[in-house]
């Protein structure tokens, strides 16, 4: 069987986490440029709102249901060495995506007023009554016609990416994103201030980053010697096959997704700022996400994908319990970290400009909230992977959903005393319901189980972890002293405090008998 070498999974990883993390520090200065314009005010409640609906659309669509589905069926037919059946496929399927998202496109410009009024219902109740807040429904309904395209031109990027990844080329598409993200600071910082509606710049610098990225990609695929001849073809064999998987897939994959679409609906009726607060308390924890699960579950699928678990069970557990081990060695500390330095990392990034130290507490409330849930996202992430590579999408759907509805019961229970903190901690919350319910699935289908090793592996990350994080928020300066500090200083303390809470997790783990070897492929 033709596999790739452990060492070789591992490297890719490493690849793409570096990619990634270029990419997510560009990320990061593109928030920093967006908080110092819009802050927490009207315009970037309306901005966020605008650039959310399509990104949702771009997960259910794109990256991760797409991917899912594309890669097993594109991993057999390029094992099969028959260039006419994959190109065949690569055609049918990327005109027959292209083709529905260019109507779903299409659809959102033209009823975009439909769509913030579905996802901000209370800023339709307040445009139907009159009320002050109604100038937010008006222009959430123009922005989102703006940033709509974007969702096309990300889906192809999508397809290119998934080919690159099937290829073993993972670094061009781990840095693909860099590329909008640098579009945007660039309009933040040198187009925006010499316009009166910076939020309306800001939507159509995310279309054209949008287009960038596509273009970026393109050189590489014709140097696989794969050219692409779109054509719609809904029956043909693969895009059935894809498009089967796909469908549940896109339910199983976007529940946080979901979860953060509901949430934005019922911030909508809170006060100005609440969907600022979350959005940028979800940029924070998306850090260490787009990092380490992201990497890893994009590594793992092909490799798991190409295991036939009916031959070579044990390959396939290892491999799995890899990335399951991986994805919390670095998760753990990240959790724990944010925790205990949540309003520094908060003041360093974001507090200039029109965004305050107000500001900065009102986001730690929601950070504290949702990285509570960080390690089960990233689990999840990795796990789905694992049902996908056996092309079974129909019980991470099956965890989603019921995920999704415990999202929306906790919702309910906790917005009213905790406000938009209740919002973020159920998205925290669901997530760990769904990652219960995929563990106990993989366990009931006599797939993988979580073995003695893995759960004192576990244990002692979370000690090392809890250790770091109890030292950091003693040494830390209280948050007055933050506030004084000019941001030049306030970085480095905080580089200071990263680098000493990584010597002490690195040394607690190899203490506790954590080594390298145990996460090696």
């Amino acid at each position: 069987m033709n596999t790739k070498p452990k060492s070789r999974l591992l490297r890719s990883g490493a690849v793409t986490a570096f990619a990634t993390f270029l990419s997510r520090i560009l990320g990061m200065l593109r928030d920093i440029a967006i908080a110092s314009i819009l802050g927490a005010s009207l315009s970037a409640d309306v901005y966020f709102f605008a650039n959310r609906i399509p990104n949702f659309f771009r997960r259910l669509f794109a990256e991760g249901a797409f991917s899912q589905a594309f890669v097993p069926v594109m991993s057999k037919t390029k094992e099969l060495n028959d260039k006419k059946k994959l190109d065949d496929l690569l055609n049918k399927t990327t005109g027959t995506l292209a083709t529905i998202v260019l109507g779903v496109t299409l659809v959102g410009m033209l009823g975009s007023p439909i769509f913030t009024a579905i996802f901000g219902w209370g800023w339709f109740q307040s445009y139907l009554n009159g009320d002050s807040d109604s100038i937010k429904f008006v222009e959430a309904s123009y922005l989102l016609k703006i940033t709509f395209p974007y969702l096309f031109f990300i889906t192809l990027t999508a397809i290119t990416s998934a080919i690159l990844n099937v290829h073993g080329k993972f670094l061009i598409p781990a840095i693909t994103p860099c590329v909008l993200n640098i579009t945007l600071i660039t309009t933040a910082y040198l187009v925006a201030p010499y316009f009166k509606d910076a939020n309306e710049v800001l939507a159509y610098g995310m279309v054209v980053g949008g287009v960038l990225q596509l273009l970026l990609q393109i050189p590489f695929i014709i140097k696989l010697k794969i050219f692409i001849i779109p054509k719609f073809d809904w029956h043909h064999e693969g895009v059935t096959k894809i498009r089967k998987l796909m469908l549940p897939a896109i339910v199983g994959i976007s529940a946080s997704q979901i979860n953060l679409i509901v949430n934005t609906a019922l911030a909508s009726f809170l006060a100005t700022g609440a969907i600022s607060y979350l959005y940028y308390s979800d940029r924070l924890l998306e850090f260490p996400i787009g990092i380490f699960a992201v990497a890893i579950s994009t590594v793992i699928l092909p490799a798991l994908s190409k295991i036939d678990i009916e031959v070579n069970k044990d390959k396939y557990v290892k491999t799995l319990e890899w990335g399951i081990k991986l994805v919390l060695l670095l998760g753990i500390p990240s959790m724990c970290g944010i925790i205990a330095l949540k309003e520094p990392i908060i003041r360093t990034i974001f507090m200039r400009g029109a965004f305050t130290s107000e500001h900065v507490l009102l986001s730690s409330a929601s950070l504290l909230a949702s990285i509570s849930g960080l390690c089960a996202i990233m689990l999840v992430r990795v796990l789905v992977q694992g049902f996908a590579a056996i092309e079974d999408t129909k019980t991470p759907v099956r965890c989603s959903l019921i995920a999704i509805f415990s999202n929306i019961v906790f919702n309910l229970i906790l917005v009213w005393p905790l406000d938009y903190v209740g919002l973020a901690l159920s998205t925290a919350l669901a997530a760990f319901v769904n990652l219960s319910l995929l563990f106990y699935f993989l366990h009931k289908k006599s797939i993988y189980t979580l073995s003695l090793s893995t759960i004192l592996f576990i244990v002692k990350a979370l000690l090392a972890g809890a250790l770091m994080g109890v030292v950091l928020k003693y040494l830390a300066p209280e948050f007055d002293a933050w506030v004084k500090m000019t941001t030049f200083e306030a970085a480095c303390y905080l580089a200071l405090f990263v680098s000493i809470g990584s010597v002490i997790y690195a040394a607690t783990c190899l203490l506790l008998g954590i080594k390298p070897s145990s996460i090696k492929m």
